[in-house]
């Protein structure tokens, strides 16, 4: 996974999950999906979308996206809801996997601070709490 995410960020001269989604070809869209999906990820007729929910806060909309591009990366062929209700508390392996891809591409190449706790790194890196397990 290191190695899928270096050679991504390689490619594109950045982190952000949205600007390497666009560069790729992968449309993102927001709009509203109801309380307990976040995100979306899906193939139509060869194009690729990531759907995030319009109502989340910028950080998790930006957790969401690189979250949707691990689907990508990771589970070709494999259409994959972030569904809150199962990805907290008992999470599939496809959904860890893509969480944990999520956070080594908004961290990538990042270093800790003098005593940062993993908590304050993760912070500092924009990754909502809920998710700092995923380090």
């Amino acid at each position: 996974m290191e190695n899928t995410v270096s050679k991504l960020i390689q490619r594109h001269k950045t982190n952000c999950p949205f600007t390497i989604a666009r560069a790729m070809g992968i449309q993102v869209r927001f709009h509203d999906l109801g309380t307990n999906t976040r995100g979306i990820y899906y193939r139509k007729l060869k194009r690729r979308f990531i759907v995030i929910h319009n109502q989340l806060s910028s950080e998790w909309q930006r957790f969401v996206c690189a979250h949707e591009l691990g689907h990508d990366r990771l589970h070709q062929g494999i259409s994959r809801f972030f569904l809150e209700e199962h990805s907290f508390f008992n999470p599939g392996k496809f959904e860890m996997q893509a969480n944990r891809f999520a956070v080594k591409l908004l961290v990538f190449n990042s270093e800790f601070h003098q005593e940062e706790t993993i908590e304050q790194f993760c912070t500092r890196h924009g990754i909502p709490e809920e998710m700092h397990r995923f380090f």
